[in-house]
Order: C-alpha cells, then structure tokens, then sequence
C-alpha cells in the first residue's frame, strides 16, 4: 500500500520554471503551473503505482513557532509588504490547481501553523510503508528510513532524470551516513531558508563532524571539551555559534506531531461524472494534463 506524498509548492514551482509561459487558457491567463504540476503527477503516478496520495500544502510558510526561535527564518524571501515572493502569474494559477485537484478527489492536507514538510514529515511518522516523498527540496532526505521503506522522489533534476533517495544515496552523495542527514544540515546551514548554520563550517566540515556523531548536542559537548576528533578550529567555530546549535535541532527537524486530519488516503475512485473536471478542462485549457491524470487513476 505505498503512499505518495506531494509537496505541493515545490511541484507547481518547478511545474510553473519548467514549462512555457505561453500555455494559456481560452481567456489567455498562464495555465503553465497547473498543467505542469497534473503531469508530474500523473507521470509519477505511473512510475511508482501509489494505492494512497495526499496532496501537501503550507498551513504556513513561516511558521510562528520556528520564526519566534529564529526571527531571520526565510526572512530572505519576504517581499516589501511581508509576503512570500513568487511570480506574479503563479499565484492566480494555486486556486485553480487546489479546486481541479479536489474535484478529482485527491485529499489536499495543509495545517495551520505548520509547514508542508512538517505534514509529510507526520504523515511518513504516523503511516506505514512504503512511503515515496515528492519534492525538489533536500530538507526532507532527513525522513528517509529504508527500514520503514521511506523515500525521497527527488526533483532537482527534473522528472526524466529524477532521483529515488535512499540512505545509500545520501551517503555516496554526501560522504556522511545516510541517517545523519538532519545533524549534517543543521551544521551546513541552509541559505534558501535564511539559516545559517555553524558559521565558518561549510558542506566538507559539515560531513566530517557528521560522521564523528550522531547528533549536535554530543557535537557541542565535544567542542566544550576540547574532544579531539573535532579540530582545534571546528571546536572554535562550533562554540562561536552555540546559540545557534541549542535552537537548531527543533528550527531543522520536521515536526513530527502535526495534528492531521482523519482522510481516507487511498487513490480516489472514478466518480459517477466527470463533468466537474471536464469543465474546469475547457474552462482554462488544460487539454492532454487532464488526461493524463485521469488515466493515472485508471478511470
């Protein structure tokens, strides 16, 4: 019964950078979001065969818990009037795209205050396995569990030259041991989201504490105590940033409690019309993606 969690804003980004502007609707409104993101998804779809789908959302982008233990949290992305920056023809395209994917009966999950990452994150916590991730965002290789079959569809690359992450990969991509990734993370830093990690310790540092320790705590208890497999330079670094390491773990971790909703997961059934989402097909000119997707659900 393998589960497909989306991460939904980073599907309609890539969709919305990875496909021309000039697919337009009847009424000439960019469409090129929507019908990027149904075609990932029904391509997706038919390489791993889900039996179980939720669409991922942000309840919030900039939770208030995160922002409040480091106020600089995506700081960096907010625009004059304190919004998150995005393109101004993929905003109009979100609603559209939520509305078609509820008419098709895909279960869309966003809860306040949290983050998409920290829903699948709960998700991947509370159900059981196989379980594929879908997203271009590399904050997640912290979920991955071969033992719980837990396992990132990584896009970066693009569907065609997609990664399937497991622990082996992240070790052979990294140099760390795969369960690490979080530890590796919160040293490294995180320009996109405005963290910055240990200062002075970049992505080689990083894998070389990581594959010393298991978690930061230990790492910082080892700085204090002049511990030796930490250079006298790396112990210097490490205790100039230690407000920073007492915050970390909860600021990168996904929570794991989120409180979800009780949905049935399971790929929706054929309904008894498709006269919703034939509408919605010739409303904005999504052509062939509606097919696609339809034909992913076996209807």
């Amino acid at each position: 019964m393998t589960l497909m969690l989306l991460d939904s804003a980073s599907l309609w980004y890539r969709a919305y950078f990875g496909m021309p502007d000039t697919l337009l609707s009847p009424s000439g409104e960019p469409v090129n979001a929507i019908r990027g993101y149904l075609d990932m998804t029904a391509r997706l779809m038919n390489i791993y065969k889900p039996d179980r789908i939720v669409a991922c959302i942000e309840g919030d982008w900039r939770p208030s818990w995160r922002v409040q233990l480091f106020p600089e949290y995506k700081a960096n992305r907010l625009d004059v009037e304190g919004e998150e920056e995005e393109p101004d023809t993929l905003g109009p395209q979100i609603p559209i795209l939520l509305d078609l994917l509820e008419a098709f009966g895909i279960p869309l999950v966003g809860v306040d205050d949290y983050e998409a990452d920290d829903v699948m994150a709960s998700y991947a916590f509370k159900e059981k396995g196989p379980i594929k991730i879908v997203t271009g965002d590399r904050d997640l290789f912290q979920l991955v569990d071969d033992a719980k079959k837990i396992s990132v569809v990584y896009l970066a690359k693009g569907i065609s030259n997609h990664d399937h992450v497991d622990l082996k990969w992240i070790a052979n991509k990294y140099d760390i041991p795969g369960e690490r990734y979080a530890l590796f993370a919160m040293i490294r830093g995180d320009a996109s989201d405005g963290l910055p990690g240990i200062r002075g310790i970049g992505e080689k540092g990083a894998a070389v504490i990581a594959k010393q320790f298991t978690n930061l705590e230990d790492v910082m208890i080892a700085a204090g105590n002049s511990d030796e497999r930490l250079t006298p330079n790396a112990r210097k670094k490490l205790l100039e940033s230690s407000a920073y390491a007492k915050i970390a773990p909860k600021l990168v971790h996904c929570a794991l409690d989120v409180p979800l909703p009780e949905l049935d997961l399971k790929l929706p059934k054929r309904p008894k019309s498709l006269d919703e989402i034939y509408q919605y097909q010739r409303d904005y000119g999504l052509g062939t993606s509606v097919d696609r997707l339809i034909a992913a659900l076996e209807w």
